[in-house]
């Protein structure tokens, strides 16, 4: 994958409403123009890197691109798992995400309780990982330090913000 790291911002939009619900798992998603603004070689599956919202700190995140087989998604999504709990939502905040690394492609599951094992090990893999030295780095990269007040006519991997 050619394309990662891979930075992208969008405002936290309302997905199908499972994340919290059904999963116990909170996700924020991107819009579907950030969607479909992703590069080729990014295909679907699970990524772990870095996320901001707005200017707050910045967490560990996983993200599950593609179509939720479990659901029969018609539409493809980037759902993000930020890695730290907030204590409300942040729908219409803006979302700050490195994509720094796959773990394993999408694929069905024949329960709930299998898919959200399945997340659970994604997250602990992606908060491992990211404590490696050359993902580390990445969470001090300059992308995180723009105020998102201030990128409003930037492009960044090929979106304008």
């Amino acid at each position: 994958m050619r394309s990662l790291p891979y930075f992208c911002r969008g405002e936290v939009v309302h997905g199908f409403g499972r994340g919290s619900k059904d999963l116990g798992i909170p996700t924020a998603n991107f819009p579907e123009s950030v969607v479909d603004n992703l590069p080729a070689d990014i295909g679907t599956g699970i990524y772990y890197g870095w996320a901001r919202v707005d200017n707050g700190d910045i967490h560990k995140m996983v993200m599950s691109i593609g179509w939720n087989p479990y659901y029969k998604n018609t539409k493809k999504s980037m759902e993000t798992h930020v890695i730290h709990t907030f204590k409300e939502d942040f729908y219409g905040q803006i979302l700050s995400v490195a994509m720094v690394g796959y773990i394993r492609p999408e694929r069905g599951f024949t329960s709930l309780d299998e898919l959200i094992a399945a997340i659970h090990s994604d997250i602990e893999e992606a908060k491992t990982k990211l404590d490696l030295p050359e993902h580390l780095k990445l969470k001090e990269d300059n992308f995180f330090k723009t105020s998102v007040s201030t990128t409003a006519n930037q492009i960044l991997n090929g979106h304008r913000l």
